[in-house]
């Protein structure tokens, strides 16, 4: 029998003890848990699938300029005096000599013609689509592919067959080529012969409808000049090729030519929208912050509510700092937990985006690994203080106040 004023012995508690103690404690209230969770997982969640889905969208780009980072396009511009320069029938025959040039091809503009699914469509409801005419190997040049059907060949080209951008198709309501698809282009009817895939470095094909240059010659007028000209260098050689391209393709009038890299475009358009992702993480830390402080409120509530245990495990010889322990590793387990369920949503949502963009998936470890450790450290902060209320609760008032 111990004797007299002799103190309990302090009871040795391990850590892995504490950890127990604490999940014992969530499970005990688990709804109160999960919704207190809830807003550090939103935050995480949505921190998380920017880093995501930016870091997918530049791997992506990454892969598109990697391999089409070579492209030029060479455009008819304006004379000195500034009136329309055309290109000459003879510019993508020069450019095409150009040593380090590898694929070259041409379209040419057709203004003022339309396309409708009919003749009783009225002119006004055409949708904007525009008519090109392409040479065959456009498609190889530019890197794209036909989705649906087969894009102009040889066989094709001299008569009444027409070819559809992605987006041209979708305005016309057309997602298949069958045998009889047709369109009312300039005042007849063309045959739908294919639909294009996105061209990312060349949008103005997605919008428009692409025939051949002789039936477009022969048919709606074009007169053979090429309004613009795709064309593919060695890597190394883009900037030398980008110098002596006005002079090659209209020696007559150099002034007159224009010429751009899309690739530039794309990474311009891309930084663009990457300015986005600083403002959505902002975000993002803002709901864990207001996750933080809901946790905070849920533990000193969970104090006051459990004054009669701390009571208790004090005068079985618990620690001050064994009580706050614990209560500090509920808070850390709970933020823990949010953490984790935000970074599996941030990487489903990430997930998703890329593939519907047909992009690949990328989440970072970074994003992965600083979501649960910034939701721990808002945990930390979050239970200091009911953990130290805790700890300095009295034996004998919180045995009273139970």
């Amino acid at each position: 029998m111990m004797a007299a004023g002799t103190r309990p012995p302090r009871s040795r508690i391990r850590a892995r003890d504490t950890v127990a103690a604490g999940a014992g404690a969530l499970r005990a209230r688990s709804w109160r848990a999960m919704l207190s969770a809830l807003g550090i997982a939103i935050g995480i969640a949505a921190a998380v699938a920017v880093l995501g889905i930016s870091a997918s969208s530049r791997a992506h780009l990454v892969a598109e300029l990697g391999a089409e980072g070579n492209l030029l396009t060479v455009s008819a511009g304006q004379d000195q005096t500034g009136s329309p320069a055309a290109l000459p029938q003879t510019a993508t025959g020069m450019i095409r000599r150009i040593p380090p040039v590898q694929a070259v091809s041409a379209v040419g503009y057709l203004p003022g013609l339309t396309v409708r699914r009919s003749a009783a469509v009225p002119v006004i409801d055409s949708g904007g689509i525009s008519v090109l005419a392409a040479q065959t190997s456009l498609l190889h040049t530019l890197g794209g592919s036909a989705a649906r059907g087969v894009f102009l060949n040889q066989a094709v080209i001299h008569y009444p067959a027409v070819v559809l951008g992605s987006v041209a198709a979708r305005t016309l309501g057309i997602n298949e080529v069958a045998p009889g698809t047709q369109v009312y282009l300039a005042g007849q009817y063309f045959t739908v012969i294919g639909i294009l895939r996105p061209v990312p470095l060349a949008p103005e094909i997605d919008e428009a409808a692409l025939v051949g240059f002789p039936v477009a010659n022969d048919r709606l007028g074009l007169g053979g000049h090429p309004t613009e000209i795709y064309l593919r260098t060695q890597p190394d050689q883009v900037q030398a090729v980008d110098q002596v391209l006005p002079f090659t393709a209209n020696p007559a009038q150099p002034e007159g030519v224009q010429v751009s890299q899309p690739s530039q475009l794309l990474a311009a358009r891309a930084t663009a929208r990457s300015a986005l992702t600083g403002l959505f993480l902002a975000l993002g830390a803002v709901s864990v912050l207001v996750g933080g402080v809901g946790i905070a409120n849920i533990m000193v509530i969970s104090v006051l509510e459990r004054r009669t245990e701390i009571g208790l495990r004090r005068a079985l010889g618990a620690t001050k700092a064994q009580v706050g322990a614990q209560f500090l590793t509920e808070s850390v387990l709970l933020a823990a937990a949010g953490g984790t369920g935000g970074v599996a949503l941030g990487a489903a949502a990430t997930l998703a985006f890329a593939l519907v963009n047909r992009q690949p998936v990328v989440v970072p470890g970074l994003a992965v690994i600083g979501g649960i450790a910034a939701a721990v450290a808002v945990g930390i902060l979050a239970g200091v203080y009911p953990a130290a209320r805790a700890a300095r609760l009295p034996p004998t008032e919180a045995l009273r106040g139970g």
